[in-house]
């Protein structure tokens, strides 16, 4: 094959991989300004009264005007929405992260009878939503007497997140080197303090995936609080905020003043542990 040959397939090669790279970054792009816009959308409309809401949507409003701010923080019960949210959401992501981290270590690190069955256990809970249950979950709540109460929310909100973090941690401990403990035990410490004190650090960025897969769903479900919650002062903020629209009229700037804040905490806990996120995602690659 003579050398002009090898550079004419050379320079096709780079120019497919130019081409493929550029049509990935193309589609990269538009998936980005697909999910972005209505993200900004909102948070514009968050700014306008009613009529600019509809004969501008998408203009640039006057980010001075904090009107529908005021009315919100001052007019409605939005405080007390949050708060119920963030005393849910909070509980339950303890609940999953502590029980769903003793579980997948038993999992992953020791060998006993049924330890297969147990994780199957676990991931049937990924395929059964729960939702089909919510008629006898209905009657036990009310049987146990926890209707109105946000524990009926935190308990079925507990069970819904552990098949998912069982399943992210334990494939990521069985990852992990068995030497860190055999020298930990050597040195005398305990089955908990390897655990809490050795392994815990080390699954640190598994432990970050599994809560923002939980954290989010909890944190705007809508389904449960209106099965279970009828009492508005414990209503969370995927429900409080349907009390915003009337049956004849909306104030739609407020409406939408209410989900640019209630989006807010998401936003922010995902990018302070966006570096933790992408560590996790990366770690098995990497291994």
């Amino acid at each position: 094959m003579s050398t002009a040959t090898t550079i004419n397939y050379d320079r096709r090669g780079l120019l497919g991989t130019l081409g493929r790279d550029g049509l990935l970054q193309i589609i990269l792009i538009a998936n980005t300004v697909i999910m972005l816009l209505p993200i900004i959308i909102m948070v514009f409309s968050a700014f306008k009264t009613t009529p600019q809401i509809f004969q501008s949507p998408f203009g640039i409003p006057d980010f001075t005007n904090v009107v529908n701010f005021v009315k919100i923080w001052n007019e409605t019960n939005f405080l007390r929405y949050l708060l119920n949210s963030f005393i849910v959401t909070g509980a339950s992501m303890a609940l999953i992260l502590t029980l769903g981290t003793m579980a997948a270590y038993a999992i992953a690190r020791y060998e006993f009878w049924g330890a297969g069955f147990i994780l199957m256990f676990f991931l049937a809970g990924l395929t059964l939503p729960l939702k089909l249950a919510i008629i006898p979950l209905f009657m036990l709540m009310r049987d146990l007497g926890i209707l109105n109460n946000q524990l009926s929310l935190i308990f079925v909100y507990t069970a819904m997140g552990l098949p998912t973090t069982v399943f992210i941690l334990t494939g990521f401990i069985r990852t992990l080197p068995n030497e860190l403990e055999d020298a930990a035990r050597m040195d005398g410490a305990s089955e908990a303090r390897i655990m809490w004190s050795i392994m815990l650090p080390l699954v640190r960025p598994a432990m970050v995936i599994a809560g923002i897969q939980n954290v989010v769903p909890i944190w705007n479900d809508f389904f449960f609080p209106l099965v279970f919650i009828q009492r508005d002062n414990l209503k969370t903020l995927p429900q409080g905020l349907t009390t915003f629209m009337g049956e004849y009229t909306t104030d739609w700037g407020v409406l939408f003043s209410g989900l640019t804040l209630s989006a807010a905490p998401i936003i922010i806990i995902y990018i302070v542990l966006s570096k933790q996120f992408i560590s996790g995602m990366t770690s098995g690659a990497v291994k």
